[in-house]
């Protein structure tokens, strides 16, 4: 697939490859929760022929970003779906995204599309842009960055 801005694929994959998120490029055969990603053991992997927002990248890495280094490598599939106890993680998932596309100099409209969040996507960045940052406590307890510093972050992986 060709992205409007192949540079912004670009970017997230060098950013996740050096903060740590393993990156596969391959043939998704089956359906995923959203088209061309995969979450597999703690990794991603990308069917280029099928993603549709290259943005979602960014956001499926947040699940394995705020997962803890132990239960990481158990991840896959539908995050929420196979972990039911992960749903109260999208808060911190949504956060560490937006501050992903700050640290990498992409517009979160590359994220927070408007296909996605439930025609929120909108609010999400207003909310954002104007420090309204709910989520933030998880991310302080997760030990990835402070209450002051945001959106500046201590680590991008939680330990």
């Amino acid at each position: 697939m060709t992205f409007p801005n192949s540079q912004t694929f670009a970017q997230i994959e060098a950013f996740l490859t050096q903060i740590g998120i393993p990156i596969q490029r391959s043939t998704l055969i089956d359906e995923t929760f959203l088209p061309g990603i995969l979450i597999d053991r703690g990794r991603l992997i990308i069917d280029l022929q099928k993603l549709a927002y290259p943005g979602d990248i960014l956001h499926e890495a947040g699940h394995i970003a705020v997962t803890s280094a132990t239960e990481r490598p158990l991840l896959g599939g539908n995050i929420t779906i196979n972990n039911p106890q992960k749903e109260g993680d999208e808060l911190a998932v949504l956060l560490w995204t937006y501050a992903a596309c700050r640290q990498i100099n992409t517009d979160p409209s590359v994220v927070f599309h408007p296909m996605g969040y439930k025609g929120q996507s909108d609010w999400l960045i207003d909310q954002f842009e104007r420090g309204q940052y709910m989520g933030l406590p998880l991310l302080v307890w997760m030990g990835l960055t402070t209450t002051d510093g945001f959106p500046a972050m201590q680590r991008w992986l939680r330990l």
